[in-house]
């Protein structure tokens, strides 16, 4: 451990991974003899108005379902030293998670997005409609840089009666930075449609929350069409809302579709083919504009038909095409969240080796450009 001004930072093992400068730490490692949990999923990150890195993630003590609790690491230096594990939200042994980081960089608050069901309840029976409860969707804030939270509270205005799942995230909201919604804090959310006999994946939508007063009230925005699921979010130069989704179509690409007013509806569903990768959660990341020097957008997730080679691709011309891409991981990957760092490095937290461990990976913008 490291002494003087990070004496209370916990220091991971870091390493590097050819054949790009890629330096990783583990922050979450799967034991019970690791980080007091048997399971660990469910990255979120985002970088607070201060310049501190919120890592989030499920802490399980099983699986999908069962007892399971909010945390965190904050690092303050950018990703070099974390701090020590902290819980964010928990109830007994109710599932408490889904995190999904909202920064308002007006205000500094960080909200956080969460959602709960009772621990005894799998996302089967609840999207059969045999469970007691559906899942709740649930808002906490913290307004001092991520050290502390306020009390999470249950918000049934953000689901429809009929809605059984329901999901925040997984990953970071937005806050809009142009146009005539300027300042609206967005949460991409999913759900289930209605109850069905059996888990049908048709019944999936993506939706989302948003949010004019800076998180004092949230609003159910746009809904998507079906077979859509865990969606992330972005802005286009021209000040409307990209909206990324995990896709159930079968044709090895993801779902997008286009919000001209700020999330609260959306164009025809488009079928992003050529963003291959399996069914599984992704991230998408404005990392500059065209008044920096160059429009670029960044995008991470397993590449291929399996939760494999975590891959970050560059798009230069708002999401059309992809001509740039990364592999950070050959091995097995899946839930991933991107992050702009202080530094202007780019920052990947991400599921490793087939859920052993979330790691938060660094490297230069050059090492993606250059490929």
């Amino acid at each position: 451990m490291r002494t003087g001004l990070f004496i209370c930072l916990i220091q991971f093992a870091v390493f590097a991974s050819a054949p790009a400068e890629i330096n990783e730490t583990i922050l979450f490692r799967k034991g019970k003899e690791n980080d007091g949990y048997n399971n660990i999923r469910i990255p979120a990150i985002c970088l607070s108005s201060k310049g501190t890195l919120l890592a989030f993630a499920e802490g399980r003590v099983s699986g999908d379902s069962g007892k399971i609790h909010t945390i965190l690491r904050r690092s303050t230096d950018g990703g070099n030293t974390w701090s020590s594990l902290q819980i964010a939200w928990q109830d007994g042994d109710n599932t408490c998670g889904n995190p999904c980081p909202i920064v308002d960089r007006d205000t500094g608050t960080i909200w956080l997005f969460l959602t709960w069901n009772l621990g005894a309840d799998s996302e089967g029976e609840i999207m059969t409609g045999k469970s007691k409860y559906p899942r709740r969707v649930y808002l906490c804030k913290s307004t001092d840089d991520g050290r502390s939270w306020s009390k999470a509270i249950h918000m049934p205005h953000l689901r429809k009666s009929s809605w059984r799942w329901y999901a925040t995230g997984p990953g970071n909201g937005i806050q809009l930075t142009r146009g005539a919604h300027r300042g609206r804090l967005i949460c991409p959310a999913n759900h289930s449609a209605k109850a069905t006999e059996k888990r049908d994946v048709k019944t999936y939508r993506a939706h989302i929350l948003y949010s004019d007063d800076h998180g004092e009230t949230w609003q159910l925005g746009g809904i998507q069409e079906p077979m859509t699921n865990e969606s992330t979010v972005t802005e286009l130069i021209d000040g409307r809302l990209m909206q990324n989704m995990r896709s159930y179509h079968g044709r090895g690409g993801r779902a997008v579709a286009i919000s001209n007013d700020g999330g609260q509806s959306f164009e025809k569903l488009l079928l992003a083919d050529h963003l291959d990768s399996p069914v599984c959660q992704a991230s998408i990341l404005r990392y500059s504009w065209p008044e920096d020097d160059s429009s670029r957008i960044l995008f991470s997730s397993p590449k291929g038909s399996q939760r494999s080679h975590m891959t970050i691709r560059l798009s230069y011309d708002e999401g059309k095409t992809w001509p740039k891409d990364l592999l950070i991981h050959d091995g097995g990957s899946a839930y991933s969240n991107l992050v702009k760092l202080p530094d202007d490095r780019v920052g990947l937290l991400y599921e490793k080796d087939d859920y052993q461990a979330i790691v938060f990976a660094s490297l230069d913008l050059v090492e993606i450009e250059d490929k």
